[in-house]
């Protein structure tokens, strides 16, 4: 596995049980919804995570881009998907979005190697 990954991977789940152990209501609803949000509705699963991976790179959560890559990568999107997403966040964000996606296709390419 590339060390990008396992890394990312490792403290994410870490951080997430740390969080989810203090159990706080608010804390366990919002992430909940975030799970439902993504689920097959009117809008699929591959939609919805191509809209978030853009509201991601445009609000430049390097985090929240990775998850997003990730969910991208296993539900089976393309190089060339990924990069028309990156070409509507680098529009919609303006050039502050280039470094965000440089390390997204960095984080993507990472995930490939898998």
């Amino acid at each position: 596995m590339n060390p990008k990954v396992k890394e990312f991977r490792e403290y994410r789940e870490k951080m997430n049980e740390k969080i989810l152990s203090k159990n706080n209501l608010v804390i366990k609803r919002i992430y909940n919804i975030d799970t439902n949000t993504y689920q097959e509705g009117a809008l699929s699963t591959r939609e919805k995570e191509l809209m978030g991976l853009v509201a991601s790179m445009v609000l430049r959560c390097d985090d929240c881009v990775k998850y997003h890559l990730e969910t991208c990568y296993n539900i089976g999107l393309n190089t060339d998907q990924i990069m028309e997403a990156f070409s509507v966040a680098n529009l919609v964000g303006g050039t502050i979005v280039i470094p965000h996606t440089r390390r997204a296709l960095e984080y993507w390419e990472a995930l490939q190697e898998e």
